[in-house]
């Protein structure tokens, strides 16, 4: 800045004009003025000067007016007064030129800030600009395009083209007077759910008897009862256990629901955006207020069960991320509720399964009631088809619902083979009259197309042993189960003397189990106490026809008979079944299944079923079939073995 000056001053010397000190100071005064020109523009200098009342100072020719003036736009201070003298002029000077320096600094500065600014701004504008032609393109005219509109008349088409419904559709019950053979299961069920404080509950029971549909009608029906706390918006969700997948690094949680990180998984695009996770609800929030149906819960992973049982005690599903901050003011108010509060979800669950309770969750088990249905009847099965025979308008040839019997003892199953048979009825009907559409309407199912159906299905008889009134030696009835369904098993026994006495052997086939092998050996102390004979002077061969896994000590009590029966000659009755372990002090122990060893029997058309004593509070009310109850060995032989005189009159 002084240089600026000094070479004005310097330029007006070399022309040969010799200035006195006055002048000298007011050519300087002349040139800051001159600057402050530069630096505000004329006009704005003059708007300034006036207001801060330096106008007149400028004007002025007293050098100590235009200083004073000078003073009052650099300082930008109205109220200065005090003109400097001429001494103190060259230091006042001195001081507004530092000042004019700093102001030019400041100046320059700001201009290049306000360059940037106006280039941000400018690049600002252009882009907004650019989103709003395009939101206006969008609104205009869309994504479409003439593919994608072509695509999308496809698609319409297709949904014009309707098939009719399926026949398990058609077929399935709309009510509970429609779910045969289950009137206990569904009252237990109803007293469970229909209540103003339902239960969470596990239905057990074989495939195909109806827990589903049972399921879903009770909840129905419990929309329709004032004092259930569930609203006629209460949903029924389902989901099958064995096809439930989940990560356990919490990516996807179907069932409970799952955090996305707008990194990896990739939230709403305006939440990844901002670095906001997004939560996911689940199907347990899906079911809020009403049943989640779990169905083959037995096969739901370990651990997902554990967390399930954690939404149970707290009826909420909580959600947690390393991306959620909970001070960020973008966050949304849902977002931030559900990191805080969780989802709620509060719902009933009923789970269904195939297995057997043991290999379900002690700790699931433990927080669920618990209700068996019932295996089907051949007397259900019939009832089934018939009512389905109905709903498809078709009349049964009179075996018909016998074969089917045959085959099955699933409802689901049942209504299928059905099923099958009406098309094939149909299609037999149309090759004759193919446009006949009235005449294809209520056809006839024969035998002949039930066995063409179970035959391209390689299904195979359903293996129900018949009983029999004829007696038969070292022949007997015993009792299994297998999974929710009781059997009926034959065992048999025969005795030869052996080829050197005291070394004769026990034979038993190795593919019926340890512990039932270990029962024919506890038998052979029974047989020994009893008759007084030394078996090892016999050989003994026991048999489990079919060659079936028994293992169990159940069959102890039937493997005794068959050998005494075959020792002695003497007949067994074979309308008769028996349960129950065998000790070897001959005492008749209680056994687990008795509800399903007595329906097996029922299915087998026993007339009478003998179980130990230990299980008389195990009997239920089943008509047909007459349960007696023994404490020992010979309790059973004077019930099953054909007394004497009986034999040796039928043999007369």
């Amino acid at each position: 800045m002084k240089n600026y000056i000094e070479k004005i001053i310097r330029n007006d010397s070399a022309l040969g004009n010799k200035l006195t000190e006055e002048q000298r100071l007011k050519r300087q005064v002349s040139a800051l003025f001159g600057i402050l020109t530069d630096i505000y523009g004329p006009d704005r200098l003059v708007l300034k000067a006036g207001k801060l009342e330096a106008l007149d100072g400028m004007r002025s020719g007293r050098l100590e007016d235009q200083i004073l003036a000078l003073q009052k736009i650099v300082y930008e201070d109205p109220t200065l007064d005090n003109r400097p003298t001429l001494k103190e002029i060259p230091k006042v000077l001195d001081e507004v030129e530092d000042e004019i320096a700093d102001l030019i600094a400041r100046k320059s500065v700001e201009d290049e800030i306000e360059k940037k600014i106006a280039e941000k701004m400018q690049q600002k504008h252009e882009e907004y600009v650019q989103e709003i032609r395009s939101q206006v393109l969008k609104e205009n005219k869309g994504p479409e395009n003439g593919q994608t509109l072509k695509k999308l008349a496809l698609l319409e088409k297709l949904e014009q083209v309707k098939l009719s419904r399926s026949a398990v559709e058609i077929l399935r019950p709309k009510s509970m007077e429609e779910i045969v053979g289950q009137d206990r299961a569904i009252r237990s069920l109803l007293a469970k759910i229909a209540s103003p404080y339902p239960q969470h509950v596990i239905l057990y029971g074989p495939p195909g008897v109806g827990k589903t549909t049972a399921a879903r009608l009770v909840l129905e029906q419990a929309k329709q009862m004032k004092h259930t706390p569930f609203g006629q918006e209460a949903p029924f969700v389902e989901v099958d256990g064995s096809t439930l997948r989940w990560d356990p690094r919490e990516v996807t949680n179907p069932l409970l629901g799952s955090v996305h990180d707008p990194i990896y998984q990739g939230a709403r695009r305006d939440l990844a955006e901002g670095g906001i996770p997004e939560p996911k609800l689940g199907l347990v929030t899906e079911a809020h207020g009403g049943v989640l149906f779990i169905d083959e819960i037995g096969e739901l992973d370990p651990m997902l069960q554990n967390k399930l049982l954690k939404v149970l005690e707290d009826k909420r599903v909580a959600f947690d991320s390393s991306y959620y901050d909970p001070h960020d003011e973008n966050i949304p108010k849902y977002i931030k509720k559900l990191f805080s509060e969780g989802a709620p979800a509060d719902f009933v669950l009923i789970g269904a399964t195939t297995r057997d309770p043991s290999e379900i969750s002690p700790a699931l088990r433990s927080r669920c009631a618990e209700i068996y249905f019932e295996p089907l009847t051949p007397a259900d099965i019939t009832r089934i088809v018939e009512d389905a025979a109905r709903k498809l308008e078709a009349t049964l040839e009179g075996e018909v619902t016998d074969l089917i019997c045959e085959y099955t003892i699933e409802g689901r199953k049942a209504v299928g083979i059905l099923a099958d048979a009406y098309g094939l009825a149909l299609y037999r009907a149309g090759t004759s009259n193919p446009k006949g559409e009235k005449e294809r309407l209520g056809p006839r199912i024969t035998c002949q197309d039930i066995l063409e159906v179970v035959q391209t299905s390689r299904l195979v008889p359903h293996p129900v042993k018949k009983a029999s009134s004829q007696p038969a030696v070292g022949k007997v009835f015993a009792l299994g189960v297998y999974g929710y369904l009781g059997s009926v098993l034959e065992v048999e026994a025969v005795v030869f003397p052996a080829r050197d006495q005291g070394r004769g052997r026990v034979r038993f086939n190795e593919t019926a189990g340890s512990m039932a092998k270990d029962s024919a050996f506890n038998a052979s102390s029974v047989v020994r106490r009893l008759l007084a004979v030394e078996l090892s002077d016999y050989d003994v061969h026991v048999n489990v026809i079919g060659g079936g896994n028994i293992d169990g000590p159940s069959a102890g009590a039937a493997i005794t008979v068959a050998i005494i029966s075959a020792l002695k000659k003497q007949p067994v009755r074979q309308d008769v079944a028996v349960t129950g372990e065998i000790s070897v002090q001959g005492k008749v122990k209680g056994v687990g299944g008795i509800y399903e060893k007595l329906y097996g029997a029922k299915q087998a058309s026993m007339k009478m079923v003998i179980i130990p004593k230990e299980n008389e509070k195990d009997i239920p009310e089943m008509k047909g079939v007459t349960v007696v109850t023994a404490d020992d060995i010979q309790d059973v032989l004077d019930l099953i073995l054909v007394p004497r005189a009986e034999e040796e009159a039928r043999a007369g």
